[in-house]
Parts: C-alpha cells; sequence; structure tokens
C-alpha cells in the first residue's frame, strides 16, 4: 500500500486493447473479499457483466479463485489490495493498466483516497490516464476532473453501510467518449 505520494510506484503492468469495435463495455468490481465477508459473487454481477468486454477488480478478492469465476464471463484486469493474501499479492501488480482505443484506463485499490484525490492525480499524470479506477473504500463514486474520470464501483459483497446497496460499475467506452454507470442492486 502506498502510504507517501512521493514513494515510486513499480512499473506498470499493460494490457493492449482488443480488436477495434465501436463500443466497448467494461465490467468494474472492487472489494469481494471472496470467501473471507461473502461466499461466492452475487448472481446479479453475473446477470450485469454477461455483456461486458473486459472486467477491471479493483483488489481485496482475498482469493484467486474470483477472478477465475469472473474470466468465465470476460478477460480480468486485475490488482491486488491490502486484504489480499500472500497467494493474490504475488500474482497481481499493484498498479495495473489497459488500452481501448486511444484511452489509457489505470486501476489500483488504495491510492491514498482517504487523503484526496492527490495520488491519484500524480499517477494519472505520470502514466498518462484518461480513467482512474480504485476501491478500498466500498464507496461507489464517479467524479471528473477536467477530462480525467475518478471511479470506484463499490463492493458488490460488502457495502460500506447498512443503509447502502451493493454496486458494481459498467465504463461504455467509445472512440470518443467514455461513459460512466454504477449499478446498485
Amino acid at each position: 500500500m502506498i502510504s507517501n505520494s512521493t514513494q515510486q510506484i513499480p512499473a506498470v503492468n499493460q494490457q493492449q486493447e482488443p480488436p477495434n469495435n465501436t463500443t466497448k463495455i467494461i465490467g468494474l468490481i472492487s472489494d469481494t473479499h471472496i470467501p473471507k465477508k461473502a461466499h461466492y459473487l452475487p448472481k446479479r454481477v453475473i446477470e450485469l457483466f454477461e455483456k461486458v468486454d473486459y472486467i477491471i477488480h479493483a483488489g481485496d478478492l482475498v482469493e484467486l479463485s474470483v477472478i477465475d469465476e469472473l474470466e468465465q464471463i470476460a478477460p480480468v484486469l486485475a490488482v491486488h489490495g491490502n486484504m489480499d493474501g500472500l497467494a493474490v499479492t504475488d500474482t497481481l501488480p499493484q498498479l495495473n493498466s489497459l488500452k481501448l482505443f486511444d484511452w489509457k484506463i489505470g486501476v489500483m485499490h488504495d491510492p491514498d483516497i482517504h487523503f484526496g484525490l492527490t495520488t491519484m492525480r500524480e499517477l494519472t499524470k505520470q502514466n498518462g490516464f484518461n480513467v482512474f479506477v480504485y476501491g478500498h473504500t466500498h464507496v461507489a463514486n464517479i467524479t471528473w476532473e477536467n477530462k480525467t474520470l475518478y471511479i470506484n464501483p463499490g463492493s458488490p459483497t460488502v457495502p460500506p453501510s447498512i443503509i447502502s446497496k451493493p454496486s458494481v460499475g459498467l465504463l461504455r467506452i467509445t472512440k470518443e467518449t467514455i461513459t460512466p454507470q454504477i449499478i446498485e442492486f
């Protein structure tokens, strides 16, 4: 976990874009905490991600089996979180990215979000991200700052409070636009 915004981040592990189509849909998920806080992914997540082209998991999977299950739907890009065990942290990077069309999407579990957007702004600038996906707080959020999108899909299994609903996110991406959506269920 990064605790100082001046700390160097390891090189980004990047996946290249798929063949060119008109619109790509990316499912966003974070903080699944399986099997510690939930036994399995909710069926609603599987339904919502049924037609996505990619899935981005922003950490705190707890077990790699979550990726195996999501990969039955679409290719998964993931990072490790602060609650992930050694098997996950040894397998997944802290920072990752995906390029679709000319858009670059970065993902990290906990970019010091409790201290504001400073670390995310720095990472976005350093890596040329147009979108930054993060987790950790379990609170779904969409923030546009200039032309940069910061998005937290929340958690589908562990909402932040008893009055909050589980949630995931979707990104609809074309060559010209990025349209974010948070879906509560």
